[in-house]
């Protein structure tokens, strides 16, 4: 899926991630609970891994 985005694609998802990861970090401040707490940690992490990948992709498209 992601080889098919455009380089604009890529930075406006790379956007919705970052934003996506300061909610999910004030919300699991605001959290309480373990279950609530472990939810919102492996969403983050999810939400990171999948940024990560879209950054790498879009740097190796731009250093060609």
């Amino acid at each position: 899926m992601n080889g098919t985005l455009s380089m604009a694609e890529l930075d406006d998802r790379i956007a919705i991630l970052r934003d996506n990861l300061r909610q999910l970090v004030e919300q699991a401040a605001g959290s309480s609970g373990a279950r609530d707490e472990e939810r919102t940690a492996e969403r983050i992490a999810q939400q990171n891994a999948e940024l990560d990948k879209l950054v790498r992709e879009r740097d190796a498209r731009t250093r060609k």
